[in-house]
């Protein structure tokens, strides 16, 4: 079961108070009868008072709201898995996660700024597949290639530096292991798109990107950062404390490498463009999807939740009308058993 609006369980606390606000009234109306006379007195001059029906109302009353907050939270049922066609094609996003991708010289930083690009993209996306990989100086698988989009974001936010231990930037490592997330049997379309600021500190990266190639891949690079470069600023709890330095104890000014991002998408005949406009990249990758051949693919997947507020709003509408139309004086024919022992 799953909850679709969970804020509206605060209101269960009216629960309480209106029961609360019963006992208080009930407890007035015992001191004013004391006052008046004398209780068995006052009871005979209302024959037809009932101690039961008040009680009843308000559990009416109770249920009633009870149904209708439950409605407002529309409880969902039903899942199931369910193996679906669509018609699409893989993706891998390969994202640089090395510590050069902390530099600032692109709002709010180069790795926050992929990880909006990449979130912009998957929003645009239809009924592809898609996988993703992180990557420094070696490469770590993310997400295997799924159609679930809201998981792939949840695990595209949590990624940092720090799930990469080897520090550094391997362009081929992340081609190579994007490489394995693609069937070699499959007839799907295979696209990677690589986000980095293009510095790579290993050799190699067109001759992986030229052996993707040969299995039928395209690569899209988009580089994030700037020529003139930044620092890389070392925050401790939002406040930078220092910046990184090289083995001579100077600050690394890094660049975005344009030029080697641009021969990786060349030697795939795919192609380089600049992340620093989302507007633009968003573009650019729906003009080139729409290039690619869509190929047709079961998925499997949840069915989706039916909701079930219908139900909690009737009953809750039941138990108004009842409780609206059912008075506080004694029932006749419920008043003859005497299960409550009122007469006297």
């Amino acid at each position: 079961m799953e909850l679709d609006e969970k804020k509206y369980l605060y209101l269960l606390l009216i629960l309480p108070i209106v029961v609360l606000v019963f006992l208080v009234n009930l407890y007035w109306k015992r001191k004013k009868q004391r006052e008046f006379g004398d209780l068995e007195m006052v009871k005979k001059l209302s024959p037809e008072s009932s101690v039961f029906k008040p009680v009843l109302k308000l559990v009416l009353l109770l249920l009633a709201l009870l149904g209708l907050i439950l409605g407002l939270v529309n409880p969902k049922i039903g899942t199931k898995m369910e193996t679906v066609k669509r018609e699409g094609i893989d993706i891998v996003f390969a994202m640089d996660v090395s510590k050069s991708m902390l530099a600032e010289d692109v709002a709010p930083n180069r790795l926050d700024k992929s990880k909006q690009i990449v979130s912009q993209i998957i929003n645009q996306l239809g009924s592809d597949r898609i996988g993703i990989v992180a990557y420094a100086g070696s490469a770590f698988p993310v997400l295997p290639i799924t159609t679930d989009y809201g998981v792939a974001k949840m695990f595209l936010q949590s990624m940092n530096p720090g799930m990469v231990s080897s520090q550094g930037t391997s362009l081929d490592e992340a081609i190579k292991l994007s490489a394995t997330y693609f069937d070699d049997k499959s007839k799907t379309s295979k696209l990677l798109i690589l986000i980095s600021d293009g510095e790579d500190h290993s050799e190699g990266a067109e001759s992986a990107a030229e052996e993707a190639n040969k299995l039928g891949m395209k690569i899209i690079t988009i580089g994030v950062g700037t020529e003139k470069g930044g620092t890389i600023p070392l925050k401790r709890n939002g406040i930078v404390e220092s910046f990184q330095r090289d083995n001579n104890n100077e600050v690394v000014i890094t660049k975005l490498n344009r030029a080697g991002l641009e021969a990786i998408a060349k030697a795939t005949k795919g192609g380089y463009v600049n992340g620093n406009n989302t507007k633009e990249v968003l573009e650019y990758i729906k003009n080139a999807l729409d290039k690619i051949q869509k190929t047709e693919f079961e998925a499997t997947e949840m069915a989706d939740f039916q909701s079930q507020f219908q139900w909690f709003l009737g009953f809750a509408f039941v138990f108004l009308f009842l409780d609206i139309f059912l008075l506080e004086r004694k029932t006749s024919w419920v008043n003859k058993l005497n299960l409550f022992n009122e007469n006297k």
